[in-house]
């Protein structure tokens, strides 16, 4: 089962009402990404995170409330490092225009397709939640395994104001 969630500002700038052939990036996902799929995503311990990850996975419990948040501490990533987008600076705050924020939704839902299949492919196959984000100053993206009781974003994705937000849920064929 493959889900997409998206808060009505995140809906707008990718402009979903236009069909999914509208959410595929111009050119395709960005080489940088594509170089970050290409190395995978590993299980070790408890804990799904990018393959060339040097963080100490058995500690995954001691500095996070949860596992959740320490996958997505260790698997987050800022999308305008690998896409190329106009990153401008006002009072030495960065930032993003909309056309350019939707461009890194649109590679953080390319990015997200690819990080599902990576953890369908793992042993045992791993149902995954990728959470994306953009706004004036950044896009990020991060990935954790769906557990019971455990989320990092609040379900009411409308509720972040100031942020375009898109969940995308992968879970295996049964």
């Amino acid at each position: 089962m493959f889900t997409v969630t998206m808060n009505d500002a995140a809906a707008e700038a990718v402009r979903v009402w236009a069909g999914f052939d509208a959410l595929e990036p111009p050119g395709g996902l960005a080489p940088g990404l594509r170089e970050r799929v290409a190395r995978g995503i590993h299980r070790r311990g408890a804990v799904l995170m990018w393959a060339d990850s040097t963080v100490d996975a058995g500690s995954a419990s001691s500095f996070f409330p949860d596992l959740t948040g320490w996958e997505c501490d260790d698997s987050s990533l800022h999308l305008e490092d690998f896409v190329p987008v106009r990153v401008t600076s006002v009072d030495g705050q960065p930032v993003v225009a909309e056309h350019d924020q939707r461009l890194l939704l649109l590679h953080g839902l390319a990015l997200a397709r690819e990080v599902g299949r990576l953890a369908h492919a793992l042993q045992p196959p791993t149902p995954i939640r990728c959470v994306i984000s953009a706004n004036t100053t950044n896009a990020t993206f991060r990935f954790h395994q769906i557990r019971a009781g455990e989320r990092w974003n609040v379900p009411d994705l409308d509720s972040y104001r100031h942020d375009k937000m898109i969940v995308v849920d992968s879970e295996p064929p049964a």
